[in-house]
């Protein structure tokens, strides 16, 4: 399933009526809304920080010559000895509030707090070599809205990171507080998109193992964390996403051997992967509803051409924008918005957000535990701590 609106607020602007949207102009004078995550489940400390990468090999192509392609990525881990160092904000502030702006919310009428990842915090080296995670954010989105799942697995001893692909990515900041936005507005070539995603991709495994080696793949030589170089397991790659970045997943998989195992949390599959398919490990996460593996002919042909091990879960009572941040987030901001209860389930379901997150945090780790680690049993049945699960193989 892919939607032009994937990001929370977007989706909310769809759904609003004139009244809405004058109530939400009016927000300025209300106290803002606030979020926080969860603190994630993990036993380890996190630690984060920011890259500014370029493909010096790529004109970008969206905005064309002479610009490169320029992406912005996080590197999640497990960190020891974090005292002293800051905690990343959920987003950057220039991106908030020009995000926010262009939705006709007044910057800061929504806060989203820290993180629990600890900015430039050594690398936990007692872990050995930390298997590695690629993140793919839904089309408009941008990679903050995958943090909670994202900082969970980190917690629980991986290395993820998460990739804003630039010009489709709602906002994106670069150092220094420049910001870009998707030109036309909002992304509709999809086909284009998962092509350019799984570029970007390839592009970010390449600099990972320039870290791996003790390079400093970063534009602007930002100190790297203490720890890094050889902590990276780049034998063992998986990959997720939600909506396009379920998509962009599996277009990845397809260009590079790298990634072992990939997962699209309410994803489709487009471009050569469709006939092509898989001989890797692959988990379809679905809604009931619309879209998906029952109205969705490309997805069941996709599903089909999977030559490896494959599993389909769908997630009873679960929309489209149950996965990742967003099921926290819209709940909050949708007396903000004048969201009536009907739009709301529209967006977000009828699964409460505390059994969302609970499906987040369990079901991506017990795929990747099972294919990069080798362990595990949830993914084997049906399981009585999630009666809302229902699978298919």
């Amino acid at each position: 399933m892919i939607r032009t609106r994937v990001a929370v607020f977007v989706a909310a602007l769809l759904t609003l009526s004139a009244t809405a949207t004058a109530g939400a102009s009016a927000a300025a004078d209300t106290e803002p809304v606030r979020f926080t995550l969860p603190k994630p489940s993990g036993p380890y400390k996190i630690g984060t920080v920011s890259l500014h990468l370029v493909d010096e090999s790529r004109t970008d192509p969206w905005v064309g010559a002479p610009q490169k392609r320029e992406l912005m990525v996080s590197l999640w881990y497990p960190a020891r000895d974090v005292r002293r160092r800051p905690l990343a904000p959920w987003m950057p502030r220039a991106a908030a509030d020009r995000y926010l702006g262009s939705l006709g919310l007044a910057p800061g009428s929504v806060t989203f707090g820290q993180t629990s990842g600890h900015e430039g915090a050594p690398v936990d080296r007692r872990l050995g070599r930390l298997p590695v995670v690629l993140y793919s954010p839904g089309a408009n989105a941008s990679r903050s809205f995958g943090t909670g799942v994202v900082e969970d697995l980190a917690g629980h001893g991986y290395a993820v990171v998460t990739i804003d692909h630039t010009y489709d990515a709602a906002v994106v900041e670069f150092p220094g507080g420049r910001v870009t936005v998707n030109p036309d507005g909002e992304l509709t070539d999809f086909d284009k998109a998962a092509k350019v995603r799984a570029d970007d991709a390839r592009f970010v495994l390449n600099q990972l193992a320039a870290l791996q080696a003790g390079g400093n793949p970063d534009a602007d030589r930002k100190k790297l964390p203490t720890g890094l170089r050889g902590a990276l397991d780049l034998r063992r790659i998986g990959m997720f996403g939600h909506s396009l970045g379920g998509a962009a997943t599996s277009s990845a998989m397809y260009a590079d051997q790298r990634i072992k195992a990939g997962m699209g949390l309410d994803g489709a599959a487009l471009g050569p992967v469709v006939d092509g398919g898989l001989n890797r490990p692959y988990l379809v996460v679905d809604t009931p509803g619309k879209g998906g593996m029952a109205t969705n002919p490309q997805l069941r042909k996709f599903w089909s051409n999977l030559r490896g091990w494959r599993l389909n879960l769908t997630l009873n009572g679960a929309a489209h924008n149950s996965f990742g941040d967003d099921a926290l987030i819209l709940p909050l901001v949708a007396p903000l918005l004048k969201l009536s209860s009907q739009e709301l389930r529209e967006l977000v379901g009828t699964i409460p957000a505390a059994r969302a997150l609970a499906f987040q945090r369990a079901y991506p780790r017990a795929f990747f535990d099972l294919h990069l680690r080798h362990r595990g049993h949830l993914l084997d049945g049906p399981s009585r701590r999630f009666p809302e699960v229902r699978h298919t193989r």
